[in-house]
């Protein structure tokens, strides 16, 4: 399975402004040094606390965000990021490292360049009622990424209108209403909808089902495997519910303070974390099975501010196991077995 996202240390800081002239007195890290890989065909799953940066990543690798600093690669081989980072690692920004990345990297991406990727990329926020514009009608609102981008227009533009609604559960008689006359589900279903508008082979769902009740999460979950297996699609999942995420995803990154500390299959991440974070936030998720039996663990401390975080390791001023190193040097991702990553000096 080819790689299809790519992010390499991607860093995305906001800044901190005070005083009478608003000038930057600070900067919070909410991506502080980001790399992962989305495969092709790939469910893959984000979690982690509120606060620690999924959504940031979701909307940086969109290009919503212009990240700070890194690379965020769509559909490039293989062997142009190696170049790409052997020019770099050499030193040379020169006029070919320079047109390596403004071809590739879509971190450089602006304009006309920009709105290509949006046809293969789109993003689904999570609460559906303000992702919609409420003085537009759903045949509106679902066809306007067909306008845009000059996908399709006329009676041809309506008629692809109607498929989507149908194929996302929905009717074609509600094409005249507007969000406010739909329920949360139904409102999810639009988004997806608008969503799929220009065939994209990627989506990044911001915790789509969150606000949603639990049957209605079920159906909503049950129409992306539907709609994945259809399309071939490749997702990226952000969601603070891990039973979900263990039960839906092909693959999970846990993050913690803007870094990605351990990635692996939902049977090894929920059954054998490696890494003390990982541990304790498995740890406290409810399971409704007897017989997975998980000790609870009381991490001391409150969350470092990203606008403020600790040398080291990020997690060291709240883990049992941290050393000296832990206190001074960052942990990179390392594997500890197949397709298992861990960021820490001392996994389990």
């Amino acid at each position: 399975m080819d790689t299809l996202v790519d992010i390499k240390k991607l860093k995305k800081h906001f800044p901190i402004l005070g005083g009478v002239f608003r000038r930057p007195v600070g900067m919070v890290k909410a991506l502080d040094g980001v790399s992962l890989a989305i495969r092709r065909g790939q469910w893959l799953g984000l979690v982690g606390e509120s606060g620690c940066g999924k959504t940031t990543l979701a909307k940086t690798v969109i290009r919503l965000w212009k990240p700070t600093s890194g690379h965020i690669y769509f559909d490039v081989p293989d062997e142009t990021k190696a170049l790409i980072e052997e020019l770099e690692s050499q030193g040379k920004n020169g006029s070919k490292l320079n047109y390596l990345l403004n071809e590739n990297d879509l971190a450089t991406f602006s304009g006309n360049r920009l709105r290509s990727l949006r046809r293969r990329a789109q993003l689904v926020h999570q609460d559906p009622f303000t992702s919609l514009d409420p003085r537009m009608k759903i045949k509106s609102t679902v066809g306007e990424p067909l306008r845009i981008h000059h996908v399709l227009s006329g009676e041809a533009a309506r008629s692809a209108v109607k498929e989507l609604l149908e194929r996302v559960g929905l009717s074609a008689g509600q094409l005249e209403r507007y969000p406010h006359q739909f329920s949360g589900g139904q409102r999810q279903r639009i988004a997806i909808a608008r969503a799929l508008a220009t065939k994209p082979e990627f989506i990044a769902f911001d915790e789509p089902t969150s606000a949603l009740d639990v049957s209605v999460q079920a159906q909503i979950l049950n129409l992306l495997k539907d709609l994945k297996k259809e399309f071939g699609l490749t997702y990226l999942y952000i969601t603070h519910e891990l039973l979900i995420a263990e039960s839906v995803c092909d693959y999970i990154a846990v993050m913690y303070l803007g870094k990605v500390v351990e990635m692996g299959r939902p049977e090894e991440i929920f059954h054998s974390p490696r890494h003390p974070y990982s541990q304790s936030l498995i740890a406290a998720t409810p399971v409704p099975d007897p017989s997975r039996r998980v000790g609870r663990i009381v991490l001391p401390g409150e969350v470092p501010s990203p606008a403020n975080p600790p040398p080291g390791c990020a997690f060291h001023p709240r883990c049992s196991r941290a050393s000296d190193e832990c206190r001074e040097l960052a942990p990179e991702l390392r594997p500890v077995s197949s397709d298992h990553y861990v960021a820490c000096f001392h996994p389990l």
